[in-house]
């Protein structure tokens, strides 16, 4: 069960060296988590193993960047974004993410890699208004239709482009 964390106004950060690695299985639990990880979330490695990815979510992440996400990995398709998570006592920090899908034998897909490196600070403003955005608009259209509205404004955004094309220009 994720534990209940409120959100504060301290920011973290990684350094211009660091590298954050988790794997998890196929649904989102914790398989391996590196020391940078464990570290800046404030878990121990006992609490994250086993535990699913979303204990570092923040809620300022709107639903629809999750959605996308989760669309694009369970396809085989590599996803690169920015995202908020906040650490175990309520601190945040934003990481430029990939997560790639980790394949079978047979190609089926078993887990997931993601590694997560220090975004400029740039492309946080530009994604942190974003996000403010869609966060907005999925609060308005209520928990039902959350994800299509917090959809509606990425895809205005986007204006044609995909997701990875604008993350990669800001």
């Amino acid at each position: 069960m994720k534990p209940r964390v409120s959100p504060t106004t301290v920011e973290r950060s990684l350094g211009d060296d660091d590298f954050i690695v988790t794997k998890t299985d196929a649904k989102g639990r914790i398989l391996y988590a590196n020391r940078i990880f464990i570290a800046l979330s404030g878990y121990t490695e006992a609490e994250l193993l086993g535990s699913q990815h979303n204990i570092i979510r923040h809620p300022d992440m709107p639903r629809a960047v999750f959605k996308l996400l989760w669309d694009h990995i369970a396809a085989g398709q590599e996803f690169i974004g920015y995202v908020k998570n906040m650490a175990r006592d309520g601190s945040f920090y934003w990481v430029l993410a990939t997560v790639t899908p980790d394949r079978d034998g047979e190609r089926g897909i078993v887990g997931y890699t993601s590694v997560r490196r220090k975004p400029q600070r740039e492309a946080v403003a530009a994604a942190s208004a974003l996000y403010r955005e869609m966060a907005t608009a999925e609060a308005a259209a209520g928990a039902a239709r959350a994800i299509e509205a917090g959809t509606a404004v990425l895809m205005k955004a986007l204006n044609g482009r995909g997701y990875e094309q604008f993350v990669l220009a800001l």
